[in-house]
This record gives structure tokens, C-alpha cells and sequence, in this order.
């Protein structure tokens, strides 16, 4: 009997404290997953680039979490079951529609190249394929900085609806220049500033 008594102690001592810990984790999952959904932006983090592909996954934890908390924070409160309900009535919902829209409509980037600036390494030249559109796409970027602060440019982008417009090959030509050739031969160069923005962006396609 004292034993089951000091375990319902233990358990009221340790509720409200955990509660307290489900709450905060639950809204910085949320808040990731929010800033993971806003980035993508000329000059984003790139760290906050890479959370997007589990922007859907966070959402998850952080619904069990703040619904956890809920939970076990509110065991003797009337708003108990309206929070839960509201919880799960809206975030459930949501969840399933993102994750069926981006099953869809969404596309993956494959790496395809990466090659660092001449004497700078700092400065990474970055090269994706799109896939899940119905023609291919490459699109090339530059990342400049160190982690976690790194920030990634738009550089070029090429539909390969024509074989002409396809992306041949992509090539520092200087510390602060890239070169870009079709497999038609057009020659398109760009120009980085210091802080890492290009001069223009490249659309061809």
C-alpha cells in the first residue's frame, strides 16, 4: 500500500514538469517545421533547406507531443478533451492532406555535381537533377559559409523539354565566375558577388 501510495506521489510530483517538457518540444518541432516550410528563398539557410524534407515528419511529433501534453498536463481540467479534440480534428487532417499532396505533386532533387570554388572553401558550386515533372530539369546552385550559417544562391535552371536546352556541363572559371553549357552549345556565365549572390539568374527552357 505505501508503495502504491509514493508511486501516486511520484506520478503527481512529475506530471505537470513533464507536461511542461512535451509542451516546448512539441512547439520547437512545430516552429522547425514552420521554418523548414518558409525557407527555400534566394540565400536561405541551407540547414533549414534540408529540414524540408522532413517538414512532415516533425509535424507528426510535434501533434503526439503538444496532444501528449495536453494530456498529461490537464488531467483534471474541463478543457482536457476540447484541446485534444481540436488537436487531432485539425493537425490530422492537415498532416494527411501535406502528405498526400507532396506524394502528388511534390519532386526530389538528386545531387549530381558538387565542386568547390578555386581557393575558396567557402564557396560550393551545387548541381541537382528534379525529378517527378515530366521533363528532366538541372537546376545549379552556390552554397557559400560554413555550417550551420551556410546560404545557397540560385544560379541557372534548364528544362530539358529539348535536348538543346539540357544542362552539358557546369564549371568554375574563376574563384567568383561559373560557366554553364547546353548540350546545344548555348554559353551562359555568372558572375558571384562577395556575399555569395550571383550577378543574375540563368532560366533556359
Amino acid at each position: 500500500m505505501i508503495h502504491i501510495v509514493r508511486g501516486i506521489m511520484n506520478y503527481t510530483r512529475y506530471r505537470r514538469p513533464s507536461a511542461f517538457q512535451l509542451l516546448t518540444a512539441g512547439v520547437v518541432l512545430g516552429a522547425t517545421a514552420v521554418a523548414g516550410l518558409e525557407s527555400g528563398g534566394e540565400g536561405a539557410l541551407v540547414l533549414l533547406i534540408g529540414i524540408r524534407e522532413y517538414v512532415l515528419l516533425l509535424g507528426w511529433l510535434a501533434l503526439a507531443t503538444l496532444t501528449g501534453a495536453v494530456l498529461l498536463g490537464l488531467t483534471k481540467s474541463s478543457l482536457r478533451v476540447p484541446l485534444v479534440t481540436m488537436l487531432l480534428v485539425i493537425g490530422a487532417p492537415t498532416l494527411l492532406l501535406g502528405g498526400l499532396a507532396s506524394a502528388m505533386f511534390g519532386s526530389s532533387d538528386d545531387e549530381v555535381r558538387t565542386e568547390s570554388a578555386p581557393g575558396r572553401g567557402d564557396r560550393q558550386l551545387l548541381v541537382v537533377e528534379r525529378s517527378g515533372s515530366l521533363d528532366p530539369i538541372w537546376c545549379v546552385y552556390v552554397d557559400q559559409g560554413k555550417p550551420p550559417l551556410e546560404r545557397r544562391w540560385s544560379v541557372g535552371c534548364f528544362n530539358g523539354d529539348s535536348e538543346d536546352n539540357a544542362l552539358s556541363e557546369t564549371a568554375w572559371t574563376a574563384p567568383d565566375r561559373i560557366r554553364m553549357t547546353t548540350e546545344g552549345g548555348a554559353v551562359h556565365e555568372v558572375t558571384i558577388a562577395p556575399g555569395g549572390r550571383p550577378d543574375r539568374v540563368v532560366s533556359v527552357g
